[in-house]
């Protein structure tokens, strides 16, 4: 099978939790183009049907909306039950949803910690345990979990407690579902970005400051990442490419863990 080949999702139906803008957004256009099928998954309906639509006008995949709360046992089995209706299997699942909550750890609202755990990390699981059984039952399928370079080190000068271990436990967590759901053929990794470019942060980069300087000095390639650069890696584990890969943890930091 050549590289291109493998590298090809036609026919595939994947699944995108937050995949309505950002980083998500940018992952899903990336398997539609490679002819995927595609199910965004977030809790911003409009949102998510304008992302919907340009996609199927610019690949010609089908593109279903499903307006889910990732930390809803009711909701998440719902998604899953739509996708194998409408789809008939699910091949990729990305886990992208998130939030941050920031605060120094002595002054933390309990209540700001768990909404960062249950969507952060709860949700995650929560998405990968239903979309896994039905993966079981296929016999095969991939897991692409959104981390983030904030679950390897501790971000300075910002305190982000919450969001860091979350993200440490969405490391592990891909880590674990690896190593258990190898027999069925199922292989689980991990995307950990830097400091990303989106449409939520362009204003907050752009206006530069202190903190901008900061964390860019300390970034080797001395510059954030565009939604974009992270299309390939998730190809890459989408598809046949990466059929030996498992448990792995993709820094796309611009060098940022290197230092």
């Amino acid at each position: 099978m050549s590289v291109k080949d493998k590298m090809s999702l036609d026919q595939y139906t994947s699944i995108v939790t937050g995949g309505a803008v950002g980083l998500g957004k940018s992952m899903a256009s990336a398997l539609a183009e490679m002819g995927s099928n595609i199910v965004i998954v977030d809790l911003n309906r409009n949102h998510a049907e304008a992302t919907a639509q340009e996609l199927r006008s610019q690949y010609g995949v089908q593109v279903d909306v499903i307006e889910a709360n990732v930390c809803s046992a009711d909701d998440v089995l719902r998604v899953r039950e739509e996708t194998v209706r409408s789809f008939g299997r699910i091949d990729v699942l990305i886990n992208n949803a998130g939030i941050v909550k920031n605060a120094k750890a002595e002054d933390m609202l309990y209540q700001d910690w768990l909404d960062v755990m249950n969507v952060n990390l709860n949700g995650v699981f929560l998405m990968s345990q239903t979309i896994g059984k039905e993966m079981i039952r296929q016999g095969k399928g991939s897991i692409i979990n959104i981390s983030s370079m904030s679950g390897i080190i501790v971000n300075t000068p910002q305190c982000q407690i919450a969001y860091n271990v979350s993200k440490a436990g969405v490391i592990s967590l891909t880590k674990t579902l690896a190593a258990e759901w190898a027999p069925y053929g199922i292989r689980v990794n991990t995307i950990a970005p830097g400091y990303m470019k989106t449409e939520l942060t362009e204003k907050f980069f752009r206006e530069g400051g202190q903190l901008i300087d900061r964390w860019m000095s300390m970034t080797p390639m001395g510059r954030p990442g565009m939604p974009d650069e992270l299309q390939g890696i998730a190809v890459y584990l989408a598809s046949e490419a990466s059929s030996y890969t498992t448990g792995g943890v993709f820094s796309v930091d611009g060098g940022y863990t290197a230092w």
